[in-house]
């Protein structure tokens, strides 16, 4: 099932390149239940909100129920982190410009992601991950045994140098961090472990990549240089972003998918094991 809560006025055209995170002076907003009952901002014109998940066949009487393996989700999409809507699209499975499903087998993952869709002024739309309460969002994460968790973040949060193109890589789950860390720099990205406070490493339980079956999850602090990377020269807008992919943009989708395999992969086996 596939739920869209999202329109796109045509002045979005002129929202601002890529952004990173909450700007200084920006109003960072105490949960997503506070931000959604605020009469300043309006769903559908101000933020939105999209999801999809999987029907899950739970039938079989041979053995044990079935469970979503994988969600990935965006907490600060659209004009909050730039890229991050696109990114979370395309690892699930969904070609961000019209959804068709990429690779050609169909989409394989869940996702859920919140979006600032104003001209300006989107990161007062920030929510902390750890205080992320969507309904939706918890709900999936809550019956998933991995979340993939993508943030944009300014070199200088991570302690790199400025306009450092790199992925910070963090969560709680240490298999999940190990196998991306591994296939991004394999496919030549330049992959750090995330340190420092709770929310750029992702460690606190709370967070919401960490809301999973397993109490652990992953999550990605990407750069503005590197998110920049993966879109052609001055179609970093919001209403320009997805139509304008270049091929380093499938490079970093392509290393993440093959962590997420990974990861799903050793778990199929430890299931099995289990069962025999």
């Amino acid at each position: 099932m596939e739920t869209r809560r999202r329109t796109l006025p045509t002045a979005l055209a002129t929202t601002p390149a890529l952004s990173a995170v909450t700007p200084a002076g920006a109003t960072e907003q105490a949960s997503n239940t506070a931000l959604y009952a605020n009469p300043a901002w309006t769903e559908g014109t101000d933020w939105g909100r999209r999801t999809r998940r999987h029907p899950v066949d739970d039938r079989s009487t041979t053995g044990g129920a079935p469970s979503i393996r994988s969600t990935v989700i965006a907490p600060h999409g659209g004009g909050i982190e730039g890229g991050t809507s696109e990114l979370c699209l395309a690892t699930a499975g969904y070609h961000p410009v019209d959804l068709s499903p990429t690779p050609p087998a169909g989409p394989v993952h869940d996702f859920w992601m919140f979006e600032g869709l104003m001209r300006s002024g989107n990161g007062d739309l920030h929510v902390t991950s750890t205080h992320c309460d969507d309904t939706i969002a918890r709900s999936l994460c809550a019956g998933s045994l991995n979340v993939l968790s993508l943030h944009g973040c300014r070199p200088e949060q991570a302690g790199l140098e400025p306009g450092a193109a790199a992925v910070l890589v963090g969560g709680l789950n240490p298999v999940f961090r190990q196998y991306l860390t591994e296939e991004f720099t394999a496919a030549g990205i330049r992959a750090v472990t995330a340190s420092g406070g709770q929310e750029i490493a992702g460690i606190a339980p709370a967070n919401i990549c960490n809301r999973t079956l397993l109490g652990m999850g992953a999550q990605l602090e990407m750069t503005t240089a590197l998110r920049a990377a993966m879109f052609a020269d001055g179609k970093n807008t919001l209403a320009d972003r997805a139509a304008n992919l270049l091929p380093f943009f499938w490079t970093f989708v392509d290393a993440t998918r093959r962590a997420i395999d990974r990861v799903e992969a050793g778990q199929a086996v430890r299931s099995q094991r289990c069962r025999a």
